[in-house]
């Protein structure tokens, strides 16, 4: 017998079961936003981080916050640097000269999310650190700083208590909001180097204290361990970008994997693969398209489409059916 080369993080089948029918919302840290991006690219009804990239639980929780109490923002929620706009609250994907498009643009957002959340069918919620950063003229625990002068904010790690608090009250209030709504934690793989490995392991222990501390409190509640996978399954540099702190392509599609195990039945799997290729044959681009072959190709390609649209009235891939109705028909092979 082989001996057995890795240690195997052991993850339980979890219920419900996510299939095309779900809506999936996710929340968080840049982790959120790669596996977010598997969703999509497997077109599942899906929203990522409707206020951009964010670190911390309590960013996280004002976020939800915003969305639940749909609180549209105004001009005094903006601040001006140079000559862009910008809020606290948000990623600066959200910034842009015009005010009024700013504001448009974060007020759009929050109203989609809203109804998003209310009809969501699991939320995921990833945290990346424990450090906050709190505006000195305010008091606001900011989600993004910027990278305004570090002498207007004043830096702290959050307290185990202190995150629980905060879920003790949201958790009802979301599941008030949306009675079937999963929620499921993870912790980010990401380090956070600023304050070196030790500060690092500090605040993501803080993070998995918390979090079962919530859990014991909402049993309902679930835990993906994506950090734990890296950590102690995969626990090789190759899994690493080239800066040695975020996760490479490759470990991310280890934890996608792991991940599909755990939250995907044998039939969303197949219906999975059968969207994938669809998708890679939209990605296809041949020298030559005025051939018998390519237009055997593109026939091919929509009946794939109509089957999955017949049997999956609720996948969004009518815009992929439009490209290539579109290619028969300039390069006259539609009937």
């Amino acid at each position: 017998m082989l001996p057995l080369l890795r240690t195997v993080v052991d993850i339980p089948q979890l219920t419900p079961k996510i299939t095309y029918g779900s809506r999936i919302m996710f929340l968080g840290s840049c982790f959120s936003e790669e596996i977010g991006a598997k969703f999509e690219q497997y077109l599942f009804d899906t929203d990522i981080n409707p206020f951009g990239i964010i670190y911390n639980p309590a960013s996280v929780y004002n976020s939800l916050k915003i969305l639940l109490d749909n609180r549209l923002f105004t001009e005094k929620d903006l601040f001006r640097r140079g000559q862009t706009w910008l809020s606290f609250n948000h990623h600066s994907r959200f910034s842009g000269t015009s005010k009024s498009e700013v504001l448009e643009k974060i007020n759009a957002r929050i109203s989609a999310s809203r109804q998003m959340l209310e009809k969501a069918d699991y939320l995921f919620i990833t945290f990346g650190t424990a450090w906050v950063y709190i505006l000195n003229e305010t008091g606001q625990i900011v989600s993004n700083c910027h990278k305004l002068p570090q002498k207007l904010f004043t830096r702290r790690m959050l307290e185990t208590d202190e995150i629980v608090e905060m879920y003790q009250t949201l958790i009802p209030d979301l599941w008030k909001f949306n009675p079937n709504l999963n929620i499921v934690f993870t912790i980010s793989p990401v380090r956070h180097w600023k304050d070196g490995a030790v500060g690092n392991h500090y605040s993501k222990s803080v993070l998995m204290v918390a979090i079962q501390k919530i859990m014991k409190n909402f049993p309902q509640v679930k835990y993906f361990p994506s950090y734990e996978i890296i950590m102690d399954e995969l626990r090789d540099y190759r899994f690493y970008d080239q800066d040695m702190l975020h996760i490479s392509p490759q470990g991310v599609d280890y934890i996608w994997l792991r991940f599909s195990d755990a939250f995907f039945d044998e039939t969303t799997r197949k219906t999975m693969s059968d969207v994938e290729k669809v998708v890679k044959a939209s990605q296809h681009r041949p020298q030559n398209k005025d051939t018998d072959e390519y237009r055997k190709f593109l026939a091919s390609t929509i009946e794939k489409i109509m089957i999955i649209k017949k049997h999956h009235p609720y996948i969004k891939i009518d815009h992929l059916l439009e490209y290539f109705l579109n290619e028969q028909k300039t390069y006259g092979y539609a009937d």
